[in-house]
């Protein structure tokens, strides 16, 4: 077999593809195997009919169009593996030549992934900021944790404070019209959370268990769901349930009932310690996105279309995916937002032409200075990924294999250590003033609550 691939156009080849009369004569032969096994011949048990019968009751043209469809998908991909084109398409397939006893010729227009223009990737420079974690931060987490493991107690009177565990129904209403959402008995949320509909929290605040009020507020302009945002609407609530937290004095015992510390001392010492690694890893990950957004400004790339729709389809299926394990459909989510599934993909369609040009340039990086995961760093990725799901080693590499995972996985090791290799050819310069920004929650605590909020 004879390929040859041609740039016709930026991000477009042409393959010509030439297949020898033997091979296309050896199709013919399965393609008349196959057929004669499902072609009812008169006078002739099916599977029995010899050939020249069989092309005398269905024409000899069904044969080729049989033996064509059988080689030309083989043909094209060992065309593709030849020429090392990467197709991003489904190819445009012209028969030029299909004659018996002559070789089969074909033409594939297919769109490949892009080449990429590199600029500067190595000698930047970037400000790396100093971390300090104050008291006040460390008495912040303390209180975190003092209200993580508050009990919570009943009230049979009193009045809605925030911070308070309520229990609510309510009916919403615009323009006198109940509107989708709107309406839900035994609404359970925290008070000053921010969960619940904007505006609406803050007057429950001063509210009588049993109390029934009505509630005027403004959606704003730019609220998520569009059918109801800028609008005026009503809502009566009646508080049904009030549940206040207890909290625990913060000293050593609070410490030795929460942690496997005997004083309130080595608590915040062990707080201090993972909000110091915490923040350490957030300037981090600033430094290298910072870098990586000075490489992808500099690199040049035209992104086919179709590379972006694919992407945007993959995320909506994501998307959907998530949606599904919370027993929520997509529909139902795009109702809820006032959205069309064409207009989630415009939005979606941003964030995948960025994450392309993320991957295409990173992936251009490692082919240019030789960089690929060795057998032990996939290794370790896919054992890792065996203790996730509590699996033996090999039964999860041969799975990730038949489902063609494992590309994913080296390609991800690979375009993580281009990004390493830019931290590493970087010159960054150390701030020795304190980061201003918020410290990061300790990583106990903030694994703590997001288990909390899985669980709600």
């Amino acid at each position: 077999m004879k390929a040859n691939a041609e740039r016709i156009e930026k991000n477009t080849v042409l393959l010509e593809v030439e297949v020898d009369a033997e091979r296309f004569s050896r199709a013919i032969d399965q393609a008349y195997r196959k057929l004669v096994k499902k072609v009812n011949v008169p006078g002739f048990r099916r599977g029995k009919a010899p050939r020249f019968i069989l092309e005398r009751h269905i024409g000899k043209q069904a044969l080729v169009d049989e033996a064509v469809e059988m080689l030309i998908p083989e043909a094209y991909f060992k065309a593709v593996d030849d020429t090392g084109i990467e197709p991003v398409s489904q190819p445009e397939l012209e028969l030029v030549q299909v004659e018996e006893g002559k070789p089969v010729v074909f033409k594939a227009k297919v769109v490949v992934k892009p080449e990429v223009e590199l600029g500067q990737y190595t000698g930047l420079e970037v400000t790396r900021p100093g971390v300090e974690i104050a008291e006040e931060d460390v008495l912040k987490e303390l209180e975190r944790l003092q209200n993580r493991h508050a009990k919570l107690v009943t009230l049979e009177q009193g009045q809605v404070e925030k911070g308070d565990l309520v229990t609510i129904d309510y009916q919403g209403r615009i323009n006198g019209e109940s509107f989708p959402g709107g309406e839900e008995t035994d609404c359970t949320f925290e008070v000053g959370s921010r969960v619940f509909f904007p505006g609406v929290e803050d007057h429950l605040v001063g509210m009588s268990l049993g109390e029934t009020k009505e509630i005027a507020v403004k959606f704003p302009e730019d609220y998520p769901r569009k059918e109801i945002a800028g609008k005026d609407a009503t809502f009566t609530i009646t508080v049904k349930g009030i549940k206040r937290k207890e909290l625990s004095p913060l000293d050593d015992e609070f410490a030795k009932d929460i942690s496997e510390f005997e004083t309130l001392e080595e608590l915040k010492d062990d707080l201090r310690n993972k909000l110091k690694k915490a923040a350490e890893e957030k300037v981090q990950a600033e430094v290298r996105n910072s870098l990586l957004e000075k490489v992808l400004e500099d690199a040049q790339v035209d992104i086919p279309q179709e590379m972006i729709e694919n992407r945007v389809e993959e995320m909506v299926r994501e998307a959907e995916q998530r949606l599904r394990l919370q027993g929520i459909p997509m529909e139902s989510y795009l109702k809820y937002l006032g959205i069309t599934l064409e207009q989630m993909k415009e939005q979606f369609r941003p964030e995948a032409q960025k994450s392309l040009k993320t991957s295409l340039v990173l992936e251009a990086i490692a082919k240019q200075e030789g960089l690929h995961p060795d057998e032990e760093e996939i290794r370790a990725e896919i054992e890792a990924i065996s203790k996730q799901v509590n699996q033996d080693v090999e039964v999860v590499k041969k799975a990730l294999e038949a489902q063609g995972q494992l590309a994913g996985i080296i390609n991800r090791l690979q375009m993580n250590k281009a990004l390493q290799f830019i931290v590493d050819k970087a010159r960054i310069i150390e701030d020795n003033r304190v980061n201003e920004s918020d410290a990061p929650r300790a990583e106990s605590e903030s694994q703590e609550e997001a288990k909390s909020q899985e669980e709600a």
